[in-house]
């Protein structure tokens, strides 16, 4: 009897520790794994982890090693500060850059070598494959904008003066300043004299704010250096997303523009393995960021361009040569889950088409990134709504996967997962949407439970298995609620009219597809109707705002980050007017009177009635902080209970760990107060 009850005892222990919830401080507390690169002779994976200090407000990234077939993993690197810029050079050596420096390192942890020297250091940096050149990028002052550049007897005026847009960008203000790429000859770390291949030119390489080493790249042989810029300055760069491909030949010390004609976005240059073929991704309309993605190809010897995804109905997140060169392997959203696929390479290219592609994997999770090959062995990193991004193994073709690394399963173990339910609903207009829907760990249904509208942002992101350190679904559920993740008009995975169907239409149908979700799913007997909530950041943000005029006393409580409250003030005040313009419109032109009107959350302020969390960063140019305030000052001087969680040092998002628990202890506090 004694021991029948010890182990019942220690059965109910070790049930109550496998049912933690996740909390704010738990997630946190998760290592962030970033897939680096595969040693030369395949043996080994090389990844990073960052893990956050929350009472030093800082994250910490260090190198780790484990073997491809698995087993024991190694942590390689130990010194504060990130590691970057991983790639294999011969053997189980990697090189890295670290604090603007290159190192070389043994994949083992030992042997590590600073091998250049550089006075301020050095950024995106990549040796060109004969060993013979540097490249990298650094700033470059061309334009006055500070008072003191004009006038230098003022040495201590605080004054920027502006002629022409764009004057800020994301969070940043323009500073005269411009991201340029450089070589330079290289020998055993010894650096000559930098050529800046762009100079004098008053555009940005890599691209700014979110450009890195991918946008510069060696060819094969090292004789040339592959670009991507988006050659337009003042008001033309901020209604243009036309980038180009660009190719500088070190010999002739020419440039040449590989993807002119093109109109649209043109990024990610990569080689096949024998150097033959370019490919990039590209978008054919100028002005449209969110427009369908496809693989171009160029041929090197005949100059020749080819859309090998032209008529195929989805839209490419990257890509990635199979080591035979006979495939492209690329990752795309598919109905609601983002997957590898490939499309085999015809003997005649331009005879590729849609019906050469096959998907890969399949599952509810996401593929969303691709760290190497070797053999029929890819490495990719993988997420789904429980867990964070992890490392597997996809054999080819067949698509199998199995786990490399598990660097939070100890946490997970104990964590209660939380049921994840595919559901299709009917819209208005009788199309099919799909809807996710994340139900609390220990999900009872004889009972009711409060249900979350999530409203996704964009517009046009994905709603796939993601895994966010924010906007956390799983997190979300462990508090008790049920969310309804929907996804609307807008998102790519569901065919390319689909997702451009939002486009000045923000405030019709993909409104109504959200009530539509969240009126199937409260048909539920296990859904409290008398507790429905709504939150969003960004669109979602401004879908909130919309909601709170429109949504007939459905829900009691809205939370809304970095909305768009007014659309003509907005319109004013953000920087990507190429954005703008194709979603929205300028206010002055009568053929947007209508979006203006109809699709406004300011023109709905009469109906609002509802408690309101607003959100907003105070560096936060795309949406300017005169939104939050007045949707802010709308519910003050109208009576209703309102918060406002204003982050002066964050932008578009919040980023520094201590915000983000504010952020979400005030998310939760104000569902406690109002569900």
């Amino acid at each position: 009897m004694h021991k029948s009850l010890l182990l019942t005892s220690l059965f109910i222990s070790t049930m109550a520790a496998a049912q933690q919830k996740m909390t704010p401080e738990l997630l946190w507390q998760l290592g962030r794994v970033s897939g680096e690169t595969i040693t030369a002779d395949g043996k080994t994976v090389i990844y990073g982890v960052s893990r956050y200090n929350i009472a030093e407000n800082k994250s910490e990234k260090n190198l780790y090693a484990i073997p491809l077939t698995g087993g024991d993993a190694k942590q390689i690197t130990t010194e504060p500060g990130a590691e970057g810029d991983v790639s294999a050079v011969t053997g189980q050596k990697i090189r890295y850059s670290y604090k603007g420096q290159l190192w070389e390192l043994n994949a083992d942890g030992t042997g590590a070598t600073q091998i250049t020297h550089v006075e301020g250091g050095l950024q995106n940096i990549r040796i060109s494959p004969d060993g013979k050149h540097i490249l990298f990028s650094k700033e470059v002052k061309l334009k006055k904008v500070a008072g003191s550049d004009f006038y230098p007897d003022l040495p201590k005026s605080n004054v920027q003066i502006y002629d022409n847009l764009n004057y800020r960008h994301w969070d940043t203000w323009e500073d005269g300043n411009f991201q340029h790429v450089f070589y330079a000859t290289y020998d055993n770390g010894q650096i000559g004299t930098p050529v800046d291949i762009m100079e004098g030119e008053l555009y940005d390489s890599p691209q700014m704010p979110f450009g890195g080493s991918e946008d510069m790249i060696w060819s094969p042989d090292g004789k040339s250096i592959i670009y991507v810029a988006k050659k337009k300055f003042g008001k033309e760069y901020a209604v243009s997303t036309n980038t180009d491909i660009f190719e500088y030949n070190l010999e002739t010390r020419s440039t040449k523009n590989l993807s002119e004609g093109l109109a649209g976005y043109d990024v990610a240059p990569s080689f096949s393995p024998d150097g033959k073929y370019l490919a990039w991704l590209g978008m054919a309309k100028d002005g449209f960021e969110a427009d369908k993605n496809d693989i171009i190809i160029l041929d090197r010897t005949t100059g020749k361009r080819t859309n090998l995804t032209k008529e195929w109905d989805g839209t490419v997140a990257s890509i990635y040569w199979n080591k035979d060169g006979k495939q492209l392997l690329f990752l795309a959203v598919v109905k609601g889950t983002e997957q590898l696929l490939e499309i085999s390479l015809q003997k005649d290219i331009a005879a590729t088409s849609a019906k050469n592609i096959r998907q890969v994997t399949e599952g509810d999770f996401d593929i969303n990134g691709i760290v190497g090959q070797v053999g029929n062995t890819l490495v990719v990193s993988r997420t789904d709504m429980n867990h964070a991004a992890e490392l597997f193994t996809v054999q080819l073709p067949k698509g199998t996967l199995q786990p490399l690394t598990a660097v939070n399963k100890e946490t997970y173990d104990k964590t209660g997962m939380c049921k994840v339910e595919k559901r299709w609903i009917k819209t208005t207009d009788n199309k099919e949407m799909l809807a996710w829907v994340i139900f609390p760990p220990d999900f009872d249904p004889a009972k009711k439970y409060p249900t979350l509208l999530y409203c996704q942002g964009g517009p046009q992101s994905a709603l796939s298995q993601f895994y966010s350190y924010r906007w956390n679904f799983q997190l979300m559920a462990s508090q008790g609620y049920i969310v309804v993740a929907p996804n609307r008009r807008g998102m790519p995975g569901h065919g390319v009219e689909w997702n451009a169907a939002i486009s000045k239409d923000w405030g019709g149908q993909p409104i109504r597809d959200y009530l539509s979700a969240i009126d199937a799913v409260s048909q539920e007997p296990y859904v409290d109707k008398n507790r429905l909530g709504a939150v969003g950041a960004s669109y979602g943000g401004y879908s909130v705002y919309m909601l709170a005029g429109v949504h007939n006393n459905r829900f009691k409580s809205f939370i809304a980050h970095d909305g768009l409250f007014d659309l003509k003030s907005w319109y004013g005040t953000t920087e990507e007017l190429w954005f703008a313009n194709w979603d929205i419109g300028a206010y002055w032109d009568a053929a947007n009177a209508k979006v203006y009107k109809e699709f406004n959350p300011s023109e709905y302020a009469n109906k609002w009635n509802t408690p309101i969390l607003i959100i907003q960063g105070g560096t936060d140019f795309r949406v300017g902080i005169e939104q939050g305030l007045q949707a802010f000052q709308l519910a003050q001087l109208k009576g209703i209970k309102s918060k406002l969680l204003y982050f002066p040092e964050e932008n578009h998002w919040v980023l520094k760990a201590q915000n983000a628990l504010v952020w979400q202890r005030e998310f939760f506090q104000w569902l406690k107060e109002t569900l």
